[in-house]
């Protein structure tokens, strides 16, 4: 197989040309953020914002182009613009400011064929172990007999791949949509499988979002029962504006007990209310320790703040994790606690709570039936 060179993607795109100006994209400067990983080829295209919705053959051309390549397995090209801000200035959307919609046709994903429900799980801050349950979270649902996949929406830091076991790349059918990875019983896509590991996204953040984007539309899903969508932290542009975009059912917040963490955790609550997407529950990470050779309890970060903190933001308290090294140490190696210790206590609390989460999530989808009145 010939080895895939950044020259050689460069040299392939200069007969791809822009439409109105006629010029090639790589001599008007539109590729960026060009990563090559095993074959597996990904970059945007910047354009013009105004432009944008009619650019999507070009966009298509540039695939087609980079895949005909000898030794490129799969390519995924996204468009990107430096747009205004969709989202309102810092002091909409607090008491007297305007509201934050969804579906305003700037980009909204439609429903996903074959996908029931998809849910992020989300945190205020990063280090507050999102990812280790949101791996969890996931295999607890495949333990109640649900078809689920995981999307790694954080771009900057994936690790699922890594938490799941998963090695190598995905591959394709027709050098358009990519086949997930699977282990454990569920599916997977992450940007951790197209890049090496230790390579740095360095991509601004309307690139961030065309990649998630093309992670949930370009990637053969199939039939599932629940998407989990492992979402980057904090509250910033990216997040809000897939909150905005992606069809969510739902949002489950993580969170550590302590009080900064809480503050962060109520910031993610609130992004996902102003965009009018349901929040299912907050979950307390880390919330005490048990001496494996003594069983004394210590709370290291205190504990109960986000049963609290659901009780005083009317939302469902969904359940306590420990801090305890077999969690970690499991999903760091690969074989998470949910499938590697299926009855051990801590592998209990997730499938309490993923059954928790289904439940939600069955009940609002029996509410939004049309109901048939016969006569």
């Amino acid at each position: 197989m010939a080895q895939v060179t950044e020259s050689g993607i460069l040299e392939a795109l200069k007969v791809v040309k822009d439409p109105d100006s006629g010029q090639d994209v790589v001599a008007a400067g539109m590729v960026s953020g060009l990563v090559i990983k095993d074959g597996n080829v990904a970059f945007a295209l910047e354009v013009d914002p105004q432009r944008g919705p009619h650019l999507e053959p070009l966009r298509k051309e540039a695939e087609k182009t980079v895949h005909a390549l000898d030794g490129v397995l799969s390519v995924s090209v996204v468009l990107t613009a430096e747009a205004q801000a969709q989202t309102p200035p810092p002091h909409q959307g607090h008491p007297g400011g305007q509201a934050v919609g969804r579906g305003n046709g700037q980009g909204m994903i439609p429903s996903l064929p074959g996908i029931k429900h998809v849910i992020a799980v989300a945190s205020g801050k990063g280090g507050v172990g999102k990812s280790t349950v949101s791996a969890n979270l996931a295999l607890a649902l495949a333990a109640e007999g649900l078809r689920v996949g995981m999307m790694d929406a954080d771009i900057y830091g994936p690790s699922q791949p890594r938490m799941l076991g998963i090695h190598g790349q995905p591959q394709t059918k027709d050098g358009q949509t990519l086949e997930p990875m699977e282990n454990y019983g569920i599916k997977v896509m992450s940007m951790g499988l197209l890049i090496p590991e230790d390579t740095p996204m360095i991509w601004r953040g309307p690139m961030v979002m065309s990649a998630i984007q093309q992670l949930l539309r370009d990637v053969n899903w199939g039939e599932l029962d629940v998407l989990v969508v492992d979402m980057p932290p904090g509250t910033g542009d990216a997040q809000l504006t897939m909150a905005q975009q992606v069809p969510l059912a739902g949002a489950v917040i993580v969170s550590t007990p302590q009080d900064i963490a809480l503050l962060d955790a109520r910031k993610g609550l609130n992004m996902f209310r102003k965009v009018e997407v349901p929040v299912l529950g907050i979950i307390e990470n880390m919330s005490y320790f048990s001496c494996p050779n003594c069983g004394h309890r210590t709370e290291v970060f205190s504990h109960g703040g986000a049963n609290k903190e659901a009780e005083r933001l009317g939302v469902d308290f969904l359940g306590e994790i420990p801090l305890d090294i077999e969690i970690r140490e499991t999903s760091d190696g690969g074989h998470p606690i949910v499938v590697s210790k299926p009855d051990s206590d801590h592998a209990k609390v997730f499938r309490d709570i993923g059954a928790r989460i289904w439940a939600k999530l069955e009940a609002t989808s029996a509410k939004s039936m049309p109901k048939i009145v016969v006569q």
